[in-house]
């Protein structure tokens, strides 16, 4: 019968120490893919936040520009009503002409009006596209924080051979990934991350 050759327990550990190694240094790869899409997650968040607002500086004051016309009409209008009951004498071809005047201040008045709402509806949507970036940027910031101590403690796992370090990396990594995938969907909303 031919004889087995036993490892020695020494051999043994060196080979499980790098089969722990290429598991860990594998995870470690994963951790730093996540931590690239939460990175790009939250610039992009950022970046829409700041567009959606300055755009919707823009509407308003593009509001404000029709508030300030419809204003302006409104008074037009206002002072050709009171002129006509001033001036109940006037001939009818001159009170024609105020009354098709001051059908127009009515038109401009009412049209500066409907347009300022349209705005304001627009201005709001862009106010609205802001928080929603706004109230998604923490999810990111946090994800990387918890991806960024994953592989930083997965490196002392590596170096040390302690699973116990690796297990702390495993649980940053998973809260890390679960708030990054947040960030993205917004499927709950953590009280302490909200502005």
């Amino acid at each position: 019968m031919a004889e087995i050759e036993l490892p020695k327990p020494e051999e043994l550990e060196e080979v499980m120490g790098h089969k722990f190694t290429r598991r860990v240094a594998l995870t470690t790869a994963i951790f730093a893919v996540l931590l690239a899409f939460s990175s790009l997650g939250g610039n992009n968040a950022m970046k829409e936040m700041i567009l959606a607002q300055q755009q919707a500086s823009d509407q308003w004051a593009y509001y404000q520009a029709k508030a300030g016309r419809e204003h302006f009409y409104r008074s037009q209008k206002m002072r050709l009503e009171l002129d006509l009951l001033e001036k109940e004498t006037l001939k009818p071809s001159v009170r024609q002409r105020y009354e098709t005047l001051l059908k127009q201040m009515a038109a401009q008045e009412e049209r500066y009006g409907k347009e300022r709402q349209d705005i304001e509806q627009a201005a709001r949507k862009l106010e609205h596209e802001r928080d929603v970036a706004s109230s998604k940027d923490p999810y990111f910031d946090y994800a990387e924080v918890l991806l960024q101590i994953a592989i930083v403690m997965a490196t002392v796992a590596i170096l040390s051979q302690s699973r116990a370090i690796f297990g702390v990396a495993l649980t940053a990594a998973i809260f890390g990934a679960l708030l990054g995938l947040n960030g993205f969907l917004l499927l709950y909303n953590l009280p302490f991350l909200s502005h």
